[in-house]
């Protein structure tokens, strides 16, 4: 079977800092979901495209977008720069709304690591585009207690049941937010959801959220 990146996934530069991405849009595209990265990775990361993948195949629109230029990865302080992740993740979040492909999609976020926190705070403020969130072992407690609490994009939360760190964490976290929201376990998977078919488990949770919330 084809990737989604041979079918129909183009290259585009989104915002005004220029974030190299790509974009693939279905027929009739039910949603839009904007992928953000966790630490050293981006839009050619193989797991992220495989869940791309799979939500084109259930017909939603996917950018996978480098949050940083390599420029600013050299600079490991950035990767950990939750601010600056989200207004990256914010400002992708605008150009969607004014690009002719996808300017009518109801948006959602997908946050792996690092790049969940970086989803929680870009959607924490008064635009209320963002329908839904979805973490992929995500550290959601990086967005700060504040972003927690303001969030109203119905979250889920994908954590493998190996990753105790990222299940702690988790569990400290979602009872500050007030949004709808659900924690899911994935048996028998690791913090990077690199074991049999835990990924595809991924994309089903994932893939049933957005549809619900992009209504």
């Amino acid at each position: 079977m084809l990737t989604i990146e041979q079918r129909l996934t183009h290259p585009v530069t989104v915002g005004p800092n220029r974030l190299h991405a790509l974009l693939a849009v279905p027929s009739n595209p039910c949603g839009l979901v904007i992928f953000a990265h966790g630490s050293g990775s981006g839009r050619l990361s193989p797991r992220n495209n495989h869940v791309a993948d799979g939500l084109h195949m259930r017909g939603m629109a996917t950018l996978l977008l480098d949050l940083l230029s390599r420029q600013e990865e050299a600079d490991r302080s950035n990767v950990f720069d939750i601010a600056l992740l989200a207004s990256r993740l914010f400002s992708a979040t605008e150009w969607a709304s004014s690009s002719p492909e996808v300017e009518n999609l109801p948006i959602g976020y997908f946050g792996a690591s690092t790049g969940a926190g970086a989803a929680i705070l870009a959607a924490s403020g008064p635009d209320q585009r963002v329908r839904a969130i979805v973490s992929r072992g995500g550290r959601i407690d990086l967005a700060g207690t504040e972003a927690l609490a303001r969030v109203r994009a119905p979250t889920q939360v994908i954590v493998g049941s190996l990753d105790l760190p990222v299940i702690g964490l988790s569990k400290t976290a979602m009872p500050l937010m007030q949004c709808e929201k659900e924690l899911i376990v994935i048996p028998g998977a690791g913090h990077l959801f690199e074991e049999r078919n835990t990924l595809d488990e991924v994309i089903d949770h994932a893939g049933r959220w957005f549809t619900a919330h992009f209504g």
